[in-house]
């Protein structure tokens, strides 16, 4: 074993041990939202009998809340896994980091290929301790999972053009097709492919049967599920589908915020600036520019799935192609320095400037910011009846209603879907009784929405005749709704 295969596995120890602090946390984090609904179709799996087809959220009040999402195999997985551990926030945020784990080696093999031992052993620390990576990684979501299959895939499908296997053919089709299943944007991992694809065999790829067999064994089962997801929008109250409406280019100053957050909060500063120096001292290797085509496509979601992009975790992939070009600009640098003694003292600053601005930004995610909420559905839970039916204007974070282990609507809602902040007492008051009609027992605010009453008196006066307070702290109010108003 040479000794950057003992360093990469050494830091592939230290990365999973790094993920696995606090892997316990409650769903409070930045991400809560988007967790919460995750977590929640785990739960409605675990309590309502493993129906795979049929994914429900909590934020339909009395109907089912079928919706459609991703391929939901992580949900269910975590569903299984309750029938022997119970319901515990590790059982889905550990998926990520086993992915996560599983894609090390075939990172770090894919830039040997390409910048050898040292850019590879650079690139693999990058990969590993980028703090949008870090985040992502131990979050019950599906983007890591997804990004781990498409680095396993794409390892895989270089092994087979340069040996043409058919057992790599038939791991990178796989890996590719689950990746996509679990996360519709990964279809962009297709630029680096077909990248490999047009360097081995030019035009002639298009007459090539096992180019055609891996086209559809990685797109036809996410067509086909992803279709049957968008009939179950169709067909079920609250008509939703997972990332619908992200195909949308934003104002100017959307695209300037992801610039200024990708060079802090996704990547360092220290991995930002290597990386865009890697993209030209890659260049000359032909072997590098799978990732240049995947970095080009990359930009060009970013602009065009604008709107969901106002994510930070739709960037991911972001993540191994900053490290893979900063990687190349470490081999390149050391190239250039002869002096033992000035490569170490580099090499030990460049370390620690990472893990400091790593740490600084990663804390930054991790800050609970909806532990109102949480405290909020905690409360719901010991207090309310069971089937109690609850509006909860949590500025449609879900955390309120996973927590309080209850169904129930966003308040304001539009066709089950959060409607924002109300802009006046009436439409709030509205849509409020509304929900009593439909079958609403609580309305809880939270800090985030509670200077609903201080704006608008008569929402409170409304609040005050019609409901009774139960439990007001500085984080949330509760109302119990009287069965009729007054």
């Amino acid at each position: 074993m040479t000794r950057a295969a003992r360093v990469a596995i050494m830091m592939s120890i230290l990365a999973v041990a790094i993920r696995l602090i606090a892997i316990n946390q409650p769903f409070e984090d930045n991400w809560s939202w988007r967790q919460g609904d995750v977590a929640a179709i785990a739960r409605n799996y675990f309590k309502g009998g493993f129906h795979f087809a049929r994914p429900q959220i909590d934020w339909a009040g009395d109907q089912p809340g079928y919706v459609g999402t991703e391929f939901p195999i992580l949900p269910f997985l975590a569903a299984l896994c309750y029938k022997i551990f119970g319901v515990h926030e590790w059982v889905g945020r550990v998926q990520a980091v086993i992915l996560f784990a599983i894609s090390l080696p075939f990172f770090f093999w894919l830039a040997r290929e390409i910048l050898g031992e040292i850019g590879a052993t650079w690139g693999l620390l990058f990969y590993s301790f980028a703090p949008l990576g870090i985040m992502a990684s131990r979050c019950f979501m599906p983007d890591t999972p997804s990004l781990a299959l498409s680095i396993v895939g794409l390892y895989f499908f270089q092994r087979w053009i340069e040996a043409e296997r058919s057992t790599s053919f038939y791991a990178s089709a796989f890996c590719i097709s689950l990746s996509i299943l679990i996360k519709l944007p990964s279809a962009i991992i297709g630029a680096p492919l077909a990248c490999m694809a047009f360097q081995r065999f030019r035009f002639s790829v298009f007459r090539l049967c096992s180019v055609w067999l891996f086209a559809a064994i990685a797109l036809l089962p996410a067509a086909i599920w992803y279709w049957y997801a968008y009939r179950i929008s169709l067909d079920f109250y609250p008509h939703h589908f997972f990332g619908a409406g992200g195909v949308k280019i934003m104002p100017l100053a959307s695209y300037w915020k992801i610039a200024e957050e990708t060079p802090t909060l996704a990547l360092t500063p220290v991995v930002f600036v290597l990386g865009a120096i890697g993209v030209f001292t890659s260049s000359a290797k032909s072997g590098s520019k799978p990732f240049h085509w995947w970095l080009a496509t990359m930009i060009l979601f970013i602009i065009i799935v604008g709107y969901g992009n106002r994510h930070p975790w739709y960037r991911l992939p972001l993540v191994p192609i900053a490290a893979f070009f900063a990687g190349s600009a470490c081999e390149y640098v050391g190239a250039k320095i002869s002096r033992r003694a000035v490569k170490i003292t580099v090499s030990i600053l460049l370390v620690a400037l990472l893990g400091i601005s790593a740490l600084v930004s990663t804390r930054i995610f991790y800050h609970p910011i909806s532990a109102p909420l949480r405290h909020a559905g905690l409360e719901l839970k010991q207090t309310t009846p069971e089937n109690s039916l609850i509006a909860a204007a949590d500025n449609g974070d879900p955390t309120v209603l996973y927590y309080a282990e209850r169904k129930g609507w966003h308040f304001l809602e539009k066709d089950g879907i959060y409607n924002g902040d109300p802009d006046g007492a009436a439409p709030a008051i509205t849509d409020l009784e509304q929900l009593r009609a439909k079958g609403a027992k609580y309305v809880v605010l939270t800090s985030n929405t509670v200077w609903w009453l201080d704006l608008y008196p008569e929402l409170r006066q409304h609040l005050d005749v019609t409901s009774t307070l139960t439990k007001a702290t500085s984080e949330f109010r509760i109302y119990r709704l009287n069965s009729k108003s007054k």
